[in-house]
């Protein structure tokens, strides 16, 4: 295939053998249908299941439009689709999960909408397939995200979206470890928009993401986008010191309208005011330490992924 791709889906793959067959194919209709010249990059996160070798058989046979990239380990979601990032070469970049609760389908409609002169095409699933739980924390973070970086986009955790060849050229020269993508891309981009996509249950296989992981991913969307928590500490702590203080000028009072007595019998009161200060040291000193840990890594400045092979690119292109 000499021609460069117009069109770069980038996949992460994780332990996803049951689906990949059904997906590739899949992938492939839906591309062919654009009419532009495309490739497929999926990206296998250290997979322990037969993952790496059917992405390597579907490079060799597809050679030019399925490219396979394969890391030594696993690095995590983010980690894997900038190593796929840096492998793309088309003029608009799609990514995608590689569960299919998000259909090839919409590829076509991404592209479209990108191709009108949109930076940055995102998409918000409807009629989503996912626990309560969720759908909640979605909410919460989608919020919090809205505010934090002032563009109105309503479904951060949805990975399938489509970005414009600047926008990945600017994500790439960024270095920091811990990348929360679609953030990221939107503080490059001056015209964002996203559509409604549809959104189905998993084909086959776990999901990825259960209950400490998705504690965790809220952690990282926290700290890689604001300092803002930091700052409401400082909000905090001034709270509850005058909480604390006003809290001591009524137990002086109460002592001297109703005497000693009174005073004594309020010991556990104070020791449950002690706790609540105990408490709000360790949120405190738990959101410092998540913000002296990245420094920590990025410091370092180790790479964020290591390739071990890619299979299917045709040097000559």
């Amino acid at each position: 295939m000499n021609e460069t791709p117009f069109v770069s889906v980038v996949i992460p793959v994780f332990n996803e053998e049951a689906n990949l067959d059904e997906l590739i194919r899949r992938c492939l209709n839906s591309c062919s249908g654009i009419g532009e010249p495309f490739e497929i990059i999926l990206v296998d996160d250290g997979s322990t299941d037969s993952s790496a070798e059917k992405i390597t058989e579907a490079a060799e046979q597809h050679a030019g439009k399925v490219i396979g990239v394969i890391l030594n380990r696993n690095y995590g979601q983010h980690a894997a689709v900038m190593a796929g990032l840096f492998e793309s070469k088309g003029d608009i970049v799609v990514t995608l999960d590689a569960d299919l609760q998000n259909p090839p389908e919409e590829i076509p409609r991404l592209v479209k909408r990108a191709g009108e002169g949109f930076d940055v095409v995102g998409s918000v699933r409807v009629q989503r397939r996912d626990s309560l739980f969720r759908r909640v924390a979605s909410f919460m973070v989608n919020k919090a995200v809205q505010r934090a970086t002032g563009i109105n986009m309503h479904d951060y955790g949805c990975m399938l979206r489509a970005y414009r060849r600047n926008i990945v050229d600017a994500m790439l020269k960024c270095h920091e470890r811990s990348t929360f993508i679609p953030i990221l891309a939107n503080s490059f981009a001056r015209n964002t928009t996203e559509i409604e996509v549809r959104h189905e249950e998993r084909l086959a296989g776990p999901s990825k993401y259960g209950l400490w992981k998705l504690v965790k991913l809220q952690f990282d969307l926290l700290t890689s986008m604001t300092t803002f928590p930091l700052r409401l500490l400082s909000v905090l702590g001034g709270i509850i010191s005058a909480v604390g203080i006003g809290f001591g000028l009524f137990l002086l009072v109460m002592r001297l309208i109703r005497g000693p007595e009174w005073a004594a019998e309020g010991v556990f009161t104070l020791f449950a005011i002690l706790f609540i200060f105990i408490g709000a040291q360790f949120i405190g000193m738990g959101l410092l330490g998540e913000y002296i840990g990245r420094i920590y890594h990025d410091v370092r400045a180790r790479p964020r992924y290591f390739v071990q092979q890619v299979v299917g690119r045709n040097r000559q292109a």
